[in-house]
């Protein structure tokens, strides 16, 4: 039976109306202010962008039908995504950027009735922001979320959150945090975690200081942050104690698959650009795109591409049938990651001078895309990953052989 990979007429019309805002209204606010949305107005250029896509009818696609969305599928979700990852700005401007898209993803899964209608409605509809406050300083959890550091410890009415965390996205004028704290045991056991819901102007939650990366397009920047004597109530717990690590599992791997979607657009973008200019550039007696050392870059670009997209939809057909998918989603993430720098380049190097120009987008869409293999899980941490199911795996075949061969040799 074949496996039918066309998309339904209303998501192929909203990924055709996606790329006409994002090219009409979008890329040229992008493009005026060089992809820095610092620059660009921050959370003021966002709330106008936030209006326009409404008027377009694409904003937010992800979010529950009863708060304005479309309630699209992962796999629905990824022509559209990756349409408006063709600008730097498109993300943000149909609410589906990190972390809040995340954010909704989960607390529309597991939220309370009380907790979907502070935290996850004014999210949904754009009216607030939020970040998912993970990562810590060394010694703490980093790549290896084991290594969670800060604590949260029962008092009466609820809990009381101690701790750092640092590169935590969108912080900056955030609304609300979704924490990660520890609840039992020790730094370095495993599990134990529990999530917690806090609204920014908690006493006791500051932001210290802007980490400044190579990329520009993330609103509300990458912070370093103190949570000092931080009260949430028993009704904030998100989930259950002690479970924070299984439940943001509802939330990692659609993230991980939502970034390859979107930054799929941006090199889209880096390809596209490479292609129009070496079909006409003269040299050599001829066009560039007519010589064969560009017509290999290009291939390979092609091949890149396709690649990545077609692990996307695999990734994103097993979470829609409700598997964990962390195999497939890693093997996406790890290869998508790696093969957009590698289009990149590819373009910047086929467009010469222009290509590490402010003329051309190649160049800084390149530094956004090079986070990518670090941001959700380093490619190396992702590898450890596979290699550790594919020889466990083995070792359970092995295993389940060995115990039929020693029945039948006894029989």
């Amino acid at each position: 039976m074949p496996i039918d990979l066309t998309y339904a007429p209303d998501v192929v019309d909203l990924v055709t109306r996606t790329e006409r805002f994002i090219a009409d209204v979008v890329l040229p606010v992008e493009d005026r202010f060089a992809g820095d949305i610092t620059a660009a107005g921050g959370d003021d250029i966002r709330r106008e962008l936030n209006t326009a896509a409404k008027a377009a009818g694409v904003f937010a696609p992800h979010a529950p039908i009863e708060y304005g969305g479309a309630g699209l599928s992962m796999s629905d979700r990824a022509p559209v995504f990756a349409a408006a990852g063709y600008s730097t700005f498109g993300p943000i401007a149909l609410h589906i950027g990190a972390p809040d898209e995340g954010n909704v993803h989960m607390l529309a899964h597991i939220a309370t009735d009380a907790q979907r209608d502070e935290f996850l409605a004014p999210l949904a509809t754009g009216d607030v922001r939020s970040a998912f406050a993970m990562t810590e300083p060394s010694p703490g959890a980093g790549a290896d979320p084991n290594a969670l550091n800060t604590m949260a410890v029962r008092v009466d009415g609820g809990w009381k959150i101690n701790g750092r965390k640092r590169f935590i996205t969108g912080a900056d004028g955030a609304a609300f945090f979704i924490i990660m704290a520890r609840t039992k045991g020790e730094p370095g056991d495993r599990g134990g975690a529990t999530m917690f819901l806090a609204p920014a102007d908690t006493p006791g939650i500051s932001i210290d200081r802007h980490i400044h990366t190579v990329d520009k397009a993330m609103i509300g920047g990458h912070c370093e942050m103190t949570f000092a004597d931080v009260f949430v109530p028993d009704g904030n717990v998100l989930g259950e104690v002690n479970e924070g690590y299984r439940y943001a599992q509802v939330r990692l791997g659609p993230a991980r698959m939502t970034h390859v979607m979107r930054w799929l657009g941006s090199a889209r973008r880096c390809h596209d650009v490479a292609l129009s200019y070496v079909a006409e550039r003269d040299g050599f007696g001829g066009k560039l795109g007519d010589l064969g050392m560009i017509q290999q870059m290009l291939a390979d670009n092609e091949i890149d591409l396709a690649a990545s997209n077609a692990l996307l939809v695999q990734a994103c057909h097993a979470l829609d049938r409700g598997e964990h998918a962390s195999n497939e989603t890693s093997i996406a993430k790890t290869y998508a990651a790696e093969a957009y720098s590698r289009i990149a380049d590819r373009s910047m190097q086929m467009c010469g001078g222009l290509g590490v120009s402010d003329d051309l987008p190649i160049a800084r869409l390149a530094q956004e895309l090079r986070p990518f293999r670090i941001y959700d899980g380093p490619s190396e941490v992702h590898r450890w990953a596979i290699a550790k199911r594919a020889v466990g795996r083995t070792r359970k075949a092995s295993r389940a052989a060995s115990g039929s061969s020693g029945v039948g040799a006894r029989a």
